[in-house]
């Protein structure tokens, strides 16, 4: 009896789909980026305006803390963020004359003033307080922290968006989750701050479909990279200079996706990560369009898994840090 081909098609498409998927984020994957800087990138400036080369994460730490917030035209929003962050590291340093601390303003490519509001921070608090760096051109969130982490001094290295949505002194609690993730491995650990907490007030104010949303990428999230996060994407991160160092020099993705992938790394080298409910406020002036950006995250997480899946990414345990 002569068989129809639909029902062995129909057999054979996921196989056929997840092939050509498979094939597409294997031809498409990019080498891990290179930490290339344009010659400006190379330096910042000093108060006086005089060009100083950045330091390297390879280079001993000389401060307590360090603080990376990338920035993309964020010169409204920018000023409220540092004025609550420095007035907090100021009356620190003020109590605890031992702790020492940097921020790190990282232009991803503005078009706005956002080097101009930064660089005044620097002039009224010193460069080796503030220190601005201006990328030539647009990196993503994630290529600007890397950069920024790159030229950081810190034992430490706190990751923090310009918008001001998590309150700093937050940061007392990723501190301590981090201390209690202690003894170390190779002196590596994460805390990251979380919002998920706050799900059920935010699922009350948001629209039935941005909350389909929200539910499908968390899972996506679970099923295909990370386990045991329930908030990946919050912008408050603490780590150690060696798992900064560590994850940092295996990270692919360099936009929205990018702490993602920098948790999958940091759990395949199982350095231990605490997550910490953070006070956190929406502000306006979001720079994701849900939808789409959801979209393309949704993309970017199948692609981070298969791109490690058939060996197009790899990640080594002997890997030594850049």
């Amino acid at each position: 009896m002569f068989q129809r081909p639909f029902p062995l098609l129909l057999r054979l498409s996921p196989g056929l789909a997840f092939f050509q998927i498979s094939f597409v984020a294997f031809i498409t994957a990019t080498e891990m980026p290179q930490l290339h800087r344009h010659e400006e990138e190379k330096f910042f400036l000093n108060v006086r305006g005089q060009r100083e080369a950045l330091p390297s994460i390879r280079d001993s730490p000389t401060k307590q803390l360090s603080v990376v917030v990338p920035s993309y035209n964020e010169e409204k929003r920018l000023p409220v963020m540092m004025d609550e962050a420095l007035g907090y590291l100021e009356d620190r340093q003020k109590q605890d004359p031992t702790f020492t601390y940097e921020v790190i303003i990282v232009d991803d490519g503005s078009k706005d003033q956002t080097s101009k509001v930064a660089f005044k921070y620097c002039q009224k608090y010193g460069s080796d307080k503030v220190r601005v760096i201006t990328l030539v051109k647009n990196r993503g969130k994630g290529g600007a922290i890397r950069m920024g982490v790159f030229s950081s001094r810190g034992k430490k290295i706190l990751m923090a968006d310009a918008d001001g949505a998590t309150k700093f002194p937050d940061i007392e609690k990723l501190e301590k989750g981090l201390n209690d993730l202690q003894p170390w491995p190779d002196q590596m650990a994460i805390a990251c701050g979380s919002r998920a907490h706050l799900e059920k007030e935010s699922i009350a104010q948001r629209s039935y479909f941005r909350t389909l949303l929200m539910y499908g990428f968390h899972f996506l999230v679970w099923f295909l990279c990370v386990k045991g996060i329930r908030d990946t994407q919050c912008g408050f991160k603490l780590l150690t200079r060696e798992a900064a160092s560590r994850t940092f020099s295996s990270l692919h993705i360099e936009r929205w996706a990018f702490d993602v992938e920098l948790l999958y790394i940091a759990q395949f080298f199982k350095i231990p990560i605490a997550e910490i409910a953070v006070n956190w406020t929406e502000i306006e002036g979001s720079k994701l369009v849900p939808f789409w950006s959801w979209l393309q995250m949704g993309k970017d997480l199948l692609f981070i898994r298969l791109r490690y899946l058939i060996g197009a990414w790899r990640l080594e345990q002997t890997r030594k840090m850049n």
